[in-house]
């Protein structure tokens, strides 16, 4: 390890001062190259697969004017929001332009992977050194998970990129004296296409704005918060006033909520999915076929098991995030499964190991920019990120995840001046939360990648001589 110390001490050197916006576009160049060739190379080859099949569809009749309607074998064509709305619609468009072909869904991935590189360099610049900055958009230009996963109709690399996008336009420069209602907006905005893609993410909806004002009086930051959340909403709001007419009910963005807590709750799928059959359908739920009551249907009786044996159900949690955090093989797995002549177990297996390694890497290093800041409980932090790190390297990688976020809580107050350790330990909580009530897998956690390597970036700090300067360059924190 002696020639990664050398290694790191003179990246340390030569490139301790100031990021460079240059660095940041030279990053997205990188990132957007890197998921055109994946694009290249899939787009014939790699049909979708799983819950791509759905987007697909749904984006082809939302470009064909049909709108939000699923077409069944029998001829029926009927409103639908299990799916949430929002990826299809991000493809509609362009479908609408260029034809309902995957490799135009693979493109407008490849757009949005490579933003999300240009945002993970603005969020880590604020702290980190010019060398840090970059590896934080390389990390997330050159992320195995995010780059093959281009090839993918799928929501959460997309969903992680916005997220990412709207927290570095919230935090904004580093030299803003007051937060900025333009920038509240227009994060909120953009977080509002998130929640659609992704609903899991309106948790995050609160948080966001704080960042826009760190510095400001109680009475600000409640104004940024509720300006944020409601700009979130507003985004979402057609969207559900169409459910509550079309649905018969009112759904926020996706009806799949009692559905996923009823295969979350059965020991079946051992902390992961599971099929509707094997879990066994509620007798009262059989002939129910409208969506959304048949998701409200098994949301009554999922909350009724968890209710006659809550000891079962607290059982699973441990498992649930270990399916989600542990192994990294997204990418590696949707590759096998729309392609498996293609890209056989033995691929399967090389990638998804490579992801893993790169994902620990990425949080290895976040646990090392967290545990370094100085102030109260410092020692705490240092203790708590030595213990996450080596949780990293036995199967028990979800120890570290939680590790992280209890690490960012002991900075109080002075968390919400650092965007990049408080929106990576805010994507980290809410989706371990979230999976810890549903059921996991290992694409869930792509949504934190992108906010992983913006921390990560924090582990090559910038050089005290260069902080005036800084200030008068791009986006640098005091």
């Amino acid at each position: 390890m002696t020639w990664l110390a050398l290694l790191l001490a003179k990246l340390r050197a030569r490139g301790g001062g100031a990021p460079r916006r240059g660095d940041a576009w030279l990053a997205t160049s990188v990132a957007l190259l890197a998921r055109l060739g994946v694009v290249a190379f899939a787009a014939s080859q790699f049909p979708p697969a799983d819950d791509g099949k759905y987007y697909h569809v749904f984006a082809e009749r939302l470009a064909a004017g049909l709108g939000y309607t699923w077409p069944w074998p029998d001829g029926a064509v009927t409103f639908a929001a299990h799916y949430p709305v929002g990826y299809p619609l991000l493809l509609a468009p362009f479908y609408g332009l260029f034809g309902p072909r995957p490799v135009v869904a693979m493109c407008v991935n490849a757009v949005v992977g490579s933003a999300a590189a240009f945002a993970a360099h603005r969020l880590a610049a604020r702290r980190a050194s010019r060398v840090g900055a970059l590896v934080a958009s390389l990390a997330v230009a050159l992320h195995p998970s995010l780059v093959f996963y281009t090839a993918a109709l799928m929501t959460e690399a997309v969903a992680g990129a916005l997220f990412v996008i709207a927290l570095a336009i919230a935090a904004g420069p580093a030299d803003a004296k007051c937060f900025s209602l333009r920038r509240v907006v227009l994060a909120g905005l953009v977080l509002g296409v998130g929640v659609l893609v992704r609903p899991q993410l309106v948790l995050l909806a609160p948080l966001v704005p704080l960042v826009a004002a760190p510095r400001e009086r109680v009475a600000r930051r409640f104004l940024a918060v509720a300006l944020g959340v409601a700009v979130t909403l507003g985004v979402c709001m057609p969207w559900t006033l169409r459910n509550c007419v079309r649905m018969e009910r009112c759904v926020f963005v996706s009806a799949n909520v009692g559905w996923n807590l009823l295969i979350g709750g059965s020991a079946r799928g051992n902390g992961g999915w599971a099929p509707l059959d094997e879990v066994g359908v509620p007798e009262a739920c059989r002939l129910v076929f409208q969506e959304a009551q048949k998701d409200e249907c098994f949301s009554q009786h999922a909350r009724q098991r968890i209710r006659e044996n809550p000891a079962a159900w607290f059982a699973l949690v441990p498992k649930k995030l270990s399916v989600t955090f542990d192994y990294s093989g997204a990418a590696a797995y949707y590759m096998h499964a729309s392609n498996p002549a293609l890209w056989n177990a033995e691929d399967k297996l090389a990638l998804g190991i490579f992801e893993t390694i790169w994902q620990r890497g990425l949080l290895l290093l976040g646990l090392f920019a967290a545990g370094r800041v100085s102030g109260t409980r410092s020692r705490v932090r240092r203790v708590v990120a030595l213990g996450a790190a080596l949780s990293l390297l036995t199967p028990a990688a979800w120890i570290g995840y939680l590790g992280l976020v209890v690490v960012a809580c002991s900075m109080g107050r002075e968390l919400v001046r650092r965007p990049s350790l408080f929106g990576a330990a805010a994507v980290v909580a809410t989706t371990a939360l979230v999976h810890a009530v549903f059921f996991g897998s290992g694409r869930y956690a792509l949504v934190t990648s992108v906010a992983l390597a913006a921390l990560a970036g924090g582990a090559f700090p910038r050089r005290r001589a260069s902080q005036a300067a800084a200030r008068r360059g791009f986006d640098t924190d005091p």
